[in-house]
């Protein structure tokens, strides 16, 4: 449930109250009974780092580029491995 913060209009009295969504605002001060308002303040919820919509919903152009970016640090993977029989041909050919 959100918290919600008041300000009374008579004696400048801030509180806050936990309520539900469809629950009415209050409209008396706690203290002196006067008329209060709806303060707004900023959200208790803060994001940091590159965030899910990076990781998740990303452009799929970018995907691509950050791809291409992996694969031209690694040494763009043209370069061809030697597996192990490959290696014992050459070898065998070498001792002949």
């Amino acid at each position: 449930m959100p918290i919600y913060e008041y300000q009374c209009e008579a004696c400048d009295h801030k509180f806050e109250v936990i309520q539900k969504v469809s629950d009415r605002p209050i409209k008396k001060c706690v203290l002196c009974r006067g008329k209060v308002h709806k303060i707004l303040s900023a959200p208790g919820l803060l994001f940091k780092g590159s965030g899910w919509y990076v990781t998740d919903y990303a452009n799929p152009e970018r995907k691509r580029a950050l791809e291409a970016d992996k694969k031209a640090a690694s040494g763009d993977g043209s370069q061809k491995t030697e597996t192990k029989a490959e290696t014992k041909e050459s070898k065998k050919s070498v001792a002949d």
